[in-house]
């Protein structure tokens, strides 16, 4: 007589399986690489405030390390983008005529101009050009265009050593508006770093975009009176007035006029737009906590695409 076996019951499969999500809150686990709170990222930003200085400084120093010259380049190559533009724009085309203290009004523009153009170059790099440090490291992202913004704030001041020296070579005696520099460079700064945080996020998404701007930021640099006075050649043209005034509202050249007027005395408040201390804050505010949230908010995006 055959002994028959009996066979254990196969248990049951559990009636409700949890959900990734609830097994990711029972062990107290986050998502690798996802976005943190705002507040939470301003401290981890906060926190990385060394690395992106001496990022920044590491930049800098290395950028013209291999030309015989060195560094003595951060002052000479916007002296020498003034002495093209005076040749064709001041000697060629006439725009120096009428205009008084013509070539530090121009070394002026040129200087601050290069801060706004190569901070929104240097932003459309900053992602895209360090995807080996970004796919490598776990780090607040904006820690790049912003350590890219102050290696140019760096230069810039190197540049300024050198124009003041030509103010003062050229008979433009300081006085106390000089003091006004600082504010007037405080709030391009904001405004340059949120620009760069908004052409990072587009420059890691849109690769070309990089072969694109120089064209953009030729145009915008021939909109923001770097060679010439708005106020002397705006009212010459047939724009329309309403046109007129957003030329000179545009944020390059208000910050352009604000430098001119803190620094050369013939360049009185009659050549300024009207509010123009309340346009450069609101530009500075609206680009720098602007472009901060907007960058912010693709952050778990940049180095997965």
């Amino acid at each position: 007589m055959s002994q028959v076996l009996d066979t254990p019951p196969t248990p049951a499969p559990p009636a409700v399986a949890e959900d990734a999500a609830a097994l990711a809150a029972r062990y107290g686990l986050s998502v690798s690489g996802a976005r943190p709170a705002f507040p939470l990222y301003l401290r981890q930003l906060w926190g990385r405030r060394h690395f992106i200085t001496a990022f920044a400084t590491a930049k800098l120093t290395a950028q013209y390390s291999r030309s015989s010259l060195g560094q003595l380049w951060q002052v000479l190559t916007p002296l020498l983008n003034a002495a093209v533009y005076y040749l064709i724009f001041g000697i060629i085309l006439g725009n120096s005529r009428g205009v008084p203290d013509y070539i530090p009004f121009l070394v002026t523009g040129v200087f601050v101009w290069t801060f706004t153009q190569s901070s929104a170059m240097s932003g459309v790099r900053a992602i895209s050009g360090s995807m080996g440090l970004v796919r490598a490291l776990h780090f607040p992202r904006a820690s790049l265009p912003l350590s890219y913004c102050l290696q140019q704030l760096q230069q810039l001041l190197f540049s300024m050593v050198a124009l003041l020296v030509i103010l003062l070579a050229f008979g433009v005696p300081p006085g106390p508006s000089w003091i006004l520099l600082l504010p007037v460079l405080a709030l391009q700064s904001v405004f340059n770093a949120g620009l760069a945080l908004v052409m990072a996020r587009l420059g890691a998404r849109t690769p070309d975009l990089n072969q694109l701007m120089p064209f953009v930021l030729r145009v915008w640099m021939y909109l923001s009176g770097v060679m010439f006075s708005l106020s002397d050649k705006l009212p010459k043209t047939d724009l329309p007035t309403v046109l007129q005034h957003a030329v000179q509202l545009n944020p390059a050249a208000v910050y352009i006029d604000l430098m001119r007027f803190a620094l050369i005395d013939s360049f009185t408040a009659d050549n300024l737009p009207p509010h123009v201390w309340a346009v450069a804050l609101g530009w500075a505010l609206l680009a720098g906590v602007g472009g901060f949230i907007y960058f912010w908010k693709a952050e778990e995006t940049y180095g997965r695409d």
